[in-house]
């Protein structure tokens, strides 16, 4: 089941950069409501109260139930923009959703169980991550938080392929993506020792030694 989280907002009439602008001023971000066969809202929600949530993560796979004066909305962020240098929001689109809607989403991947690994803990191999993350189809009121991957019992060259992974009701893997590798267990990255000073001036030395001196070869000619 998603996890929900609230937000306040109020309505705006108009849109526009310049707009834009006087309600960041106003520490107000722009955002826009729009899906359910309805026409887009466009309304400004307080820049403390979003900034707070959006740093918490919910809000990737979270629903928000969204009060805009007084009106209730059930709603999905689906795009945060934010600035390319200081990272602030500067603006949101919420999409509605309802029971029956379904949406592609980026659900986080975590790895667990990796002490009951034996490639991990008794090969001293590593965790090679694929995806982070994997893009899947859920119903919107059912959008796993993450999805969790056991690496129970795993060894050297073993792959952690989505279809391993039990799926939580309502969601499913994108057609082609149903096998798709997720991680491997990698051997240990072996390095050649370097060869200490010692055994390099022995080796310079028996080579020196093998190698005939030109002179000596011109004497025996």
């Amino acid at each position: 089941m998603s996890k929900t989280y609230a937000l306040s907002a109020q309505k705006r009439e108009k849109a526009g950069k310049g707009v834009a602008r006087a309600l960041r001023r106003d520490s107000k971000i722009p955002a826009v409501i729009y899906g359910d066969n309805k026409a887009p809202e466009t309304i400004a929600v307080p820049v403390k109260e979003l900034t707070l949530t959006y740093q918490t993560g919910i809000m990737q796979t979270g629903l928000c139930n969204l009060t805009v004066d007084g009106a209730k909305h059930l709603v999905l962020a689906r795009d945060v923009q934010t600035h390319p240098v200081n990272d602030r929001i500067i603006h949101v689109d919420f999409m509605r959703v309802g029971p029956k809607t379904e949406i592609t989403v980026a659900v986080p991947v975590h790895f667990v169980d990796q002490d009951s690994c034996p490639g991990l803990k008794l090969d001293k191999g590593v965790l090679t991550v694929i995806h982070h993350e994997i893009d899947l189809i859920c119903v919107a009121t059912k959008i796993p938080e993450f999805l969790e991957v056991s690496l129970k019992d795993k060894k050297i060259g073993d792959p952690l392929k989505l279809s391993m992974v039990t799926l939580p009701d309502g969601v499913r893997a994108l057609v082609g993506m149903e096998d798709e590798t997720l991680a491997t267990v990698a051997a240990p990255t072996v390095y050649a020792a370097e060869p200490t000073p010692t055994a390099t001036a022995a080796a310079t030395d028996a080579t020196a030694a093998a190698t005939p001196a030109a002179g000596a070869k011109d004497a025996k000619g």
